[in-house]
């Protein structure tokens, strides 16, 4: 295969891995504005409580720039991978803080006084996205679990092309903890996602678990989990653009993989895998060859203790928007 085509399928995969993302320009504007605040920022003495006067605005909740650390009652607190500070959103994605992680702690402290009496929900649904992608693209899965009563769902962000996939469950763990001491935590989800639950299980396992969150995972459901690497990783990296575009965590589902898969583990809960198969369809990625989603091969969805398989013939960027594969979802989810 000539180099001209293997940057053309590199283009195509971005393109599918990418669709309703914001746009680079909206990133890119978005970034200004953070450098301008951090620049700001900087300015400020560590020892302040009080955040930095805020011009409440709409954000786009994160791309690829921003990582959860915390979700409750409906508000989130986010870092920047890039100048390293903080803000708070409220649950329309609107700014409601920014600075230091202390000053928008702080800040949420304040809109909070007087919701300290509500109740906490018991049963959660964490929804995690994939390599280039944002929780945008979770947002209908989230409809649709909402629309079944399948618990309190959380889109977890994070800025899948930046850092490690071991820094994006260590993220995980700490919105997972905040969360109320008896709740119930299942997951859901797509592509490298997947790898940062089971990297997250196993940190849990080797590291210790004071807050008990093994013991009350629920169930989960992989979609297009590269649970054995990812074989069009393997064979893009040489090119060094799939490295440019997709980050650490692109290298380590590929040439990096053995490497990483010392550190994830099986989950020891209830667990669906599905694959997707456009061979019916007479689609193939010449990279893959026979029985792929055109990004990951059917054979590389597999990991043993799964209690259901399942094989539609959907792309793997829409796995999680396709109805058919939302309702095996719900089904699975309520049967545990």
């Amino acid at each position: 295969m000539n180099y001209g085509l293997i940057l053309l399928l590199v283009g195509l995969v971005a393109a599918h891995l990418a669709a309703q993302s914001p746009t680079v320009d909206a990133q890119e504007k978005d970034q200004d504005s953070l450098v301008e605040e951090a620049n700001s920022l900087n300015k400020k003495t560590p020892t302040e409580s009080a955040a930095p006067f805020n011009v409440p605005f709409k954000t786009y909740g994160g791309t690829q720039f921003w990582t959860d650390h915390l979700h409750t009652h409906g508000y989130r607190i986010q870092s920047n991978w890039m100048t390293n500070h903080w803000r708070l959103l409220d649950a329309t994605d609107v700014r409601r803080a920014w600075g230091t992680r202390k000053q928008c702690e702080t800040a949420l402290s304040d809109l909070l006084s007087d919701k300290k009496d509500e109740s906490e929900d018991k049963e959660y649904v964490v929804l995690l996205h994939g390599l280039m992608r944002s929780h945008q693209s979770m947002r209908s899965m989230e409809k649709k679990l909402q629309t079944a009563d399948c618990g309190t769902v959380l889109r977890f962000s994070y800025a899948s092309t930046r850092n490690t996939i071991g820094d994006h469950a260590a993220a995980l763990q700490e919105v997972l903890t905040a969360l109320p001491k008896d709740a119930k935590i299942s997951f859901v989800a797509h592509s490298m996602g997947n790898i940062v639950v089971r990297h997250l299980l196993a940190d849990l396992k080797e590291e210790g678990d004071p807050d008990g969150l093994l013991q009350r995972c629920g169930c989960m459901v992989m979609l297009g989990p590269p649970n054995q690497g990812a074989a069009i990783a393997r064979r893009l990296a040489y090119t060094k653009v799939f490295g440019l575009v997709a980050g650490k965590t692109g290298l380590q589902l590929g040439p990096n993989w053995e490497q990483l898969v010392g550190n994830l583990a099986i989950p020891e809960f209830p667990f669906s895998i599905i694959a997707g198969d456009l061979s019916q369809k007479n689609v193939r990625n010449p990279i893959l060859g026979e029985n792929s989603d055109f990004v990951v091969q059917v054979e590389e969805t597999q990991l043993e203790g799964h209690e259901a398989f399942t094989i539609v013939p959907v792309l793997h960027s829409t796995l999680m928007k396709n109805p058919k594969v939302q309702q095996l979802v719900v089904d699975f989810l309520k049967s545990h």
